[in-house]
């Protein structure tokens, strides 16, 4: 790292500081805090969310994924497609979440379901989410360390210390700082800002490294993989460890059950200015991540050509001492690619990188702070209150939840043995909420025979069996079957148990899902509640603002559904209809959405013809290699378009949200809490 590479991370921070700092006299309530008053528009929704979903550790998992898996985990990423297309364009869950006017998704669980639920279902959110979250500053740290070449450990008074530990300290003192100088405002700008600094970044680092390896060296170096773990081919990945075919069709089916209830983001969920432009944002997030695209899924594999091409043997050489040097078998595989990219980039770009992973870590690291701290205090601590707060205490009380979740993170990954890929460690930690909120929220805004029992079933047994997952896979069984079966010879079925867990956290993760379901279906029926009234949950019909004139829960300006008469269609208008086009759709937003349908179905259409194909006939790798090629020429033209006119919708957005929130008049009593009226099953 040269001089000039340290200046521009430098200039990086203090840049979002500044913009911080700038925006705490916009936060005057907490629903600023928590939800940016509701006022964002779709563009800075898609590159502000997007930034926050990206994060230093979302880099490392990509490169540790693709590096596995090659070009073929594009393929069967693909099956995901038309999912999302149906989920985006439909507003699957996020259009109804968003009319029950809910700041955060457990708020949902008490007017659905009970006071008490709310306490519990957050307070698993809030645990599951900390866990979850808990590795992310020991993989940020170990990435900067080993991509920047800071030495591992230093001297302080004679001791040996890791270096991790001051770097996760600094990575976390950031993160809180933009935190809590204005809560999701400024969460939300400083995202945006990182975002565009981020989209250009990481075109100019695509192009550099692709200069550096030609595209038929990188063929050719991926060609030497071994024949049954193709890094070209899709149907010959017989052994590919991990990130097969079936990682991909079991991620299919969760993404469906549990579209939307992660709550790491639970700000983003909340601060769309209308549900149709929270759809709107979900519609055009795939186009944003193109370039994301660019660096997670070709830089791996280029790191993987120059590992295996003799004519970069100085290269790779530097590289295999380098990861030589790690203890950890699994922490090896997390910092190849990093110190690996490396040895391909000049000056400049160095630091280019190096900025992208800090604003990609800050970025998700303010987001599931002040998600996770949030949640702790919305929907545990206040709900458990006799009086509502004052807004002086209630800002202290989040900022200090806030905090103690970053305290949390730095012992957490301090301490915590990772002994499985971090996609793997994602989902079983995620499973110990989603394993049964998935259930919860989709019976809660979709059937309204759901009732209280079969949510406190779904959740306790999802996430009991989610926990015991993750304990026998990072604990029990790297760390004391071994001596175990030292210990106890005689007993048959312990020495009969497998040296390696069989199931690894994606597999874990369908079994919780299908348990919480089940229980959440059964105990509901079991329970003969009379049915929910969806109006009263919605706000439609005789509780919409046009009928009662205001709710306690409304905004000015939201858009809500219409109680007039219907009218006749014309055939026209049904089709639109029927493929989730309303009113609220202009003539813009109905050409974004058919080129969504066509951009969508072209590469869902390939995977299928050749799918089908491949089943009866051996593709050669040539013809996988000419498809690589497009894809990748299709994906560089769509990215960089989409680069410029979300950079230029987005700065509209984030002018329009400064102006709303400095003449807005704010609502004292919109504060989260759910007044008796709204409770629908107490």
């Amino acid at each position: 790292m040269h001089w000039i590479d340290w200046s521009i991370i430098g200039l990086l921070l203090l840049l979002m500081v500044v913009i911080a700092f700038g925006t705490h006299k916009l936060t005057r309530s907490v629903a600023d805090f928590l939800a940016a008053n509701r006022s964002c528009g779709r563009y800075l929704l898609t590159m502000a969310s997007g930034m926050s979903g990206l994060g230093a550790i979302t880099i490392a998992a990509n490169f540790e994924k693709f590096y596995e898996a090659g070009f073929p985990a594009i393929w069967w990423g693909t099956l995901m497609a038309p999912l999302g297309l149906v989920l985006a364009l439909s507003g699957f869950v996020i259009y109804r979440y968003r009319e029950t006017r809910a700041m955060t998704m457990a708020q949902f669980f008490e007017m659905r379901y009970s006071r008490r639920f709310r306490v519990f279902a957050g307070f698993l959110a809030c645990f599951s989410g900390i866990l979850n979250y808990g590795i992310f500053p020991a993989v940020t740290a170990r990435f900067l360390i080993y991509f920047t070449g800071l030495p591992t450990e230093f001297t302080l008074l004679g001791m040996e210390l890791p270096t991790m530990a001051p770097v996760m300290l600094f990575m976390l003192s950031l993160a809180l700082i933009l935190t809590l100088s204005g809560g999701q405002i400024a969460v939300v700008v400083t995202d945006f800002c990182q975002g565009l600094f981020v989209q250009i970044a990481l075109l100019v680092i695509f192009f550099v490294v692709a200069s550096q390896i030609s595209w038929s060296d990188l063929i050719t170096g991926l060609q030497t993989a071994a024949p049954d773990q193709s890094r070209i081919n899709p149907f010959k990945q017989e052994k590919t460890e991990g990130f097969n075919m079936w990682f991909f069709f079991i991620s299919a089916a969760l993404s469906i059950y549990s579209f939307k209830a992660w709550q790491g983001s639970q700000g983003y969920n909340a601060s769309a200015k209308s549900p149709h432009e929270a759809k709107m944002a979900g519609i055009l997030g795939e186009f944003r991540g193109q370039v994301l695209f660019l660096l997670s899924t070709l830089v791996p594999l280029y790191i993987f050509a120059m590992l295996a091409l003799p004519e970069f043997a100085p290269q790779a050489a530097v590289v295999n001492e380098t990861i030589a040097t790690i203890g950890s078998e699994q922490i090896q595989k997390q910092m190849l690619v990093p110190v690996g990219i490396s040895q391909l980039l000049p000056v400049g770009v160095m630091g280019m990188f190096a900025a992208v992973v800090i604003a990609a870590a800050v970025s998700t690291d303010d987001t599931y702070l002040h998600s996770w701290g949030s949640i702790f205090i919305q929907d545990v601590v206040m709900p458990l209150r006799k009086k509502p707060l004052s807004k002086r205490a209630h800002m202290l009380l989040l900022r200090g939840a806030i905090f103690g979740v970053a305290a949390f993170a730095f012992f957490f990954s301090l301490l915590f043995p990772l002994n499985e890929y971090i996609y793997m460690y994602f989902q079983i930690t995620g499973a110990i909420f989603l394993g049964g909120a998935g259930s919860v929220i989709l019976g809660g805004l979709y059937w309204k025979r759901g009732s209280v029992e079969g949510a406190w079933a779904s959740m306790i047994i999802g996430s009991s069996l989610a926990v015991t997952a993750v304990v026998l896979r990072n604990i029990i069984w790297p760390h004391f079957l071994e001596g175990w079966k030292l210990a106890y010879p005689n007993l048959i079925w312990l020495q009969e148990l497998p040296e390696k867990f069989p199931f690894n956290g994606m597999q874990m993760s369908l079994i919780v899902a299908i348990a919480g379901s089940s229980s959440y279906i059964l105990f509901s029926l079991l329970s003969k509640r009379p049915p929910v009234d969806m109006d009263k949950l919605l706000h439609r019909g005789k509780y919409s603002v046009e009928a009662v004139g205001h709710h306690p829960m409304s905004k000015p300006g939201d858009l809500i559904p219409s109680v007039s008469e219907p009218v006749e269609l014309r055939l026209r208008d049904k089709i639109w209809r029927r493929l989730g086009v309303n009113d609220d759709f202009t003539r813009g937003d109905k050409a974004i959405y058919i080129f969504k349908i066509a951009w969508v179905m072209f590469f869902f259409t390939v995977f299928l013809v050749g799918s089908l194909i491949a089943m009866f006939v051996d593709i050669p790798d040539s013809i996988w290699i000419t498809w690589w090629g497009i894809k990748v020429s299709i994906t560089i033209v769509v990215g960089l378009a989409f680069t410029v006119w979300f950079l230029i919708g987005g700065v509209h957005d984030l002018i329009d949200m400064i102006r709303t929130l400095k003449n807005v008049d704010r609502d004292a009593n919109d504060d989260g809490h759910v007044a008796g009226e709204d409770h629908l099953q107490e």
